[in-house]
């Protein structure tokens, strides 16, 4: 069943998924690409450690906050002039990081940064659910997904090269020259594909969140979503420590071993471009939440039996991305699809709750493994991951019910 536009889908052209991908990569990659030069940025800017970590938590906060608006001012006033606005204050950001004379500049312009190139995050999936009906649209939303998880997964080693050729500043410059040419891109062939506009002014475009929020429905899919960065980002919180001082890994070797969650990701991406129209979004996102919680289950199972080690930490996380890219593009796009005509400020809402539950999880197991009961044990991160596979799942099986009762078919 299509719960698009039916009359605005047969006059609409549609972007190619090579400028979806583009516009939707720009803010992963500025958040992976300077990570290896932290350490030679804490001696450029003659920083604490603190305060260079918080050039990444401005970032994330920023990206949390800014994708709330987006969705609203690309329902009012078209998703091309948001989307190339976003890109702008993105390019121009990135030229303040090039040239910030103190620490304090460059978190500033980090901030701007993020909020500038999550347009891109947020309306590459509201312009997909402009264009198709639910089940199309998450098989698409699984392709672009697939390409954007391609370029954060090489960047830090694309931008570990570029330090030790230019410094802390090469990778900067690489992403000035990806985001004037994704610039230019989409200024040239990316059209407008939300021709039925809202007629509220800005502050009234805002109670389509109200809206949103009393839908039943959207809470299931925008709890599963969330739920499923909540288990990822108690990884990315957990594992580097774990890596470092528990299983003395090498940066080199840790590189290796993050890859395969990226890895997993890229193939779950695959799977639901191939099968979700087929398949149907409420198959999809159940499989992959059960994969997620196989995922914790083994590495919990191994870590009582007295097993930790590389192996056992990072060969499960394959698993673990594997369900998040098969779950979440059919969560999205059911997400996006429970009101069509507020599907941009659906999309920055679900994306504002992933990235904020994500941080907050991300920091819980960071402290509990830093100073707490679980300092320096393993069972910091497994726990939390848990928690989250658990509530994953249990939020995936509410969607059926939400269906049901707003007379809708969970496809």
């Amino acid at each position: 069943m299509d719960y698009g536009h039916p009359e605005q889908n047969r006059t609409v052209k549609a972007p190619t998924i090579g400028v979806l991908i583009a516009i939707s990569t720009v803010s992963p990659l500025a958040m992976q690409i300077y990570l290896p030069s932290l350490a030679g940025m804490m001696i450029v800017f003659s920083a604490s450690a603190g305060e260079i970590q918080l050039s990444m938590s401005a970032y994330f906060i920023a990206l949390a906050i800014s994708q709330l608006f987006w969705g609203p001012l690309s329902d009012q006033f078209g998703r091309r002039p948001v989307i190339i606005a976003g890109l702008a204050l993105f390019v121009a950001a990135t030229v303040w990081c090039l040239f910030a004379p103190t620490i304090e500049w460059l978190i500033a312009a980090r901030v701007v940064q993020a909020a500038g190139g999550s347009a891109g995050i947020v309306l590459a999936r509201a312009i997909v659910r402009d264009l198709y009906g639910p089940t199309q649209a998450a098989s698409r939303i699984g392709y672009v997904m697939m390409g954007m998880a391609v370029m954060p997964t090489i960047a830090p080693a694309v931008g570990g090269i570029l330090d030790q050729y230019y410094g802390w500043q090469g990778g900067f410059f690489l992403l000035l020259l990806i985001g004037v040419g994704v610039f230019v891109t989409s200024y040239l062939a990316l059209p407008e594909t939300n021709p039925v506009r809202s007629s509220a002014g800005f502050g009234r475009a805002f109670r389509a969140y109200r809206i949103l929020m009393c839908e039943p429905l959207f809470w299931s899919y925008a709890l599963t979503a969330s739920f499923s960065a909540l288990t990822y980002f108690a990884y990315l919180g957990g594992a580097p420590f774990i890596a470092a001082q528990l299983l003395s890994l090498s940066a080199a070797e840790m590189g290796f071993y993050f890859m395969l969650v990226a890895l997993g990701y890229i193939a779950g991406n695959f799977v639901s471009g191939k099968f979700s129209e087929r398949v149907g979004l409420y198959p999809m996102i159940v499989s992959g939440t059960l994969l997620s919680l196989l995922c914790v289950a083994l590495m919990g199972g191994l870590a009582y039996a007295g097993i930790v080690t590389a192996t056992s930490i990072f060969l499960p996380m394959f698993v673990l991305g594997l369900g998040n890219g098969i779950c979440l593009p059919s969560t999205i796009s059911g997400a996006v699809s429970v009101r069509p005509e507020h599907a941009g400020s659906a999309s920055g809402l679900v994306a504002s709750m992933q990235v904020g539950w994500g941080a907050a999880a991300g920091t819980l197991v960071a402290w509990l493994f830093a100073g707490s009961f679980l300092a320096g044990s393993v069972w910091s991160m497994i726990l939390i991951m848990m928690l989250g596979a658990i509530a994953n799942l249990i939020a995936a099986l509410t969607i059926k019910r939400a269906s049901a009762a707003r007379l809708v078919p969970a496809e």
